[in-house]
């Protein structure tokens, strides 16, 4: 009798959760349409379909939309300094830059309906950000200028190569931060020591093979980039938006790094009711389906089922099994701060 009324009474008290949890996100869509717009910063309609989940927001709550593209360090650095005349609500930042705009006072807390399917690695606790898709660095290569007995499948074959390899931004961009460090590991580095990532890249700039080309869809379309160091969802979006044929994306088999992203809603958002429903709409199961059709694997991914073909966009599981994630998150920070002048005191002055 007793186990029936613990049982009947816990029914009862997830009903109502439920119920209120019901209510919250009915009064938070009513709050966002009375807003009518959300503005973000780098989470353009081409990086990891980010346009499937705008075009569902205006569809769906009639949620005016704009992005201006920029770099997680300066969409931090945008929330900072514009604070009251803030033109931006949300950002998509690196992982590792989501523990710095919070500790910088510039962000909201929010937690979407699906908090509890988030693993706790992926967020913090009291919700001010949370990877909503990983990434893992993959090479994209070429296969018009890059012969196919040269083609690299690991770190240690770029050593050996005649093309050139594009990585971006190290000073600025995560997507080329996170790929020192993929390369450190496959040294045997780590995040404490990334050293051997960036000796890989001296020895690029020496051999006049390291190229300034940002690895985008612009330069891979028009033939500037022979080999490229990219997340996997982005090299196999360019792949299938250029041309399938045409370029290979791979993880490198010694070695490379999990990451993600993570939404910032920005502490001074003029519509910040807008920039909470579009996170939670981020994480619901349409907004997850939406990241993995972009090639971007869901942070919820082991609770959906995706279509086939979406399914399809991603590469196969036997690829990562030399990837792994960040393992010391505060030595990582510390070292990414570092890493902009190391690379130009190391790297770069190898090139002029």
């Amino acid at each position: 009798m007793k186990k029936l009324f613990m049982a009947s009474l816990l029914g009862s008290a997830i009903a109502l959760s439920t119920s209120a949890m019901a209510q919250d996100l009915k009064a938070l869509e009513e709050a966002a349409r009375k807003e009518g717009t959300v503005n973000s910063v780098g989470m353009p309609d081409a990086w990891a379909n980010w346009k499937g989940t705008w075009d569902d927001l205006a569809k769906k709550y009639g949620l005016k939309h704009s992005d201006t593209d920029m770099s997680s360090a300066q969409e931090i650095a945008k929330f900072e300094a514009e604070k009251d005349n803030a033109s931006a609500d949300i950002g998509d930042v690196g992982a590792a830059f989501g523990p710095i705009a919070a500790n910088k006072g510039v962000t909201q807390a929010y937690k979407p309906s699906t908090w509890d399917q988030v693993p706790a690695w992926a967020k913090d606790q009291d919700g001010h950000w949370a990877l909503a898709y990983t990434g893992t660095i993959a090479f994209i290569i070429n296969k018009d200028l890059v012969k196919e007995g040269e083609r690299p499948t690991t770190w240690h074959d770029l050593e050996k190569g005649t093309y050139k390899v594009a990585i971006g931004d190290v000073g600025t961009a995560a997507q080329a931060a996170n790929g020192v460090l993929a390369a450190a590991i496959a040294y045997k580095g780590d995040e404490a020591n990334i050293e051997p990532g960036l000796q890989l890249f001296t020895k690029l700039a020496q051999q006049k093979r390291l190229s300034l080309a940002n690895p985008t869809i612009q330069t891979l379309e028009k033939g500037e980039v022979e080999v490229g160091v990219v997340w996997d969802f982005n090299g196999l979006s360019y792949r299938d938006q250029i041309d399938p044929k045409r370029f290979e994306v791979l993880i490198p088999s010694d070695g490379s790094i999990t990451s993600g992203y993570t939404t910032i809603i920005n502490k001074y958002a003029k519509h910040p009711n807008a920039a909470k429903l579009a996170r939670e709409y981020i994480f619901s199961d349409a907004g997850q389906t939406n990241l993995a059709i972009g090639h971007a694997r869901p942070i919820r991914a082991e609770h959906l089922k995706l279509p086939a073909d979406v399914q399809a966009k991603l590469l196969p599981n036997e690829q990562y099994k030399a990837a792994q994630p960040i393992k010391n998150a505060e030595a990582w920070e510390a070292t990414s701060k570092a890493l902009p002048q190391k690379w130009q005191e190391q790297v770069i002055i190898e090139m002029e």
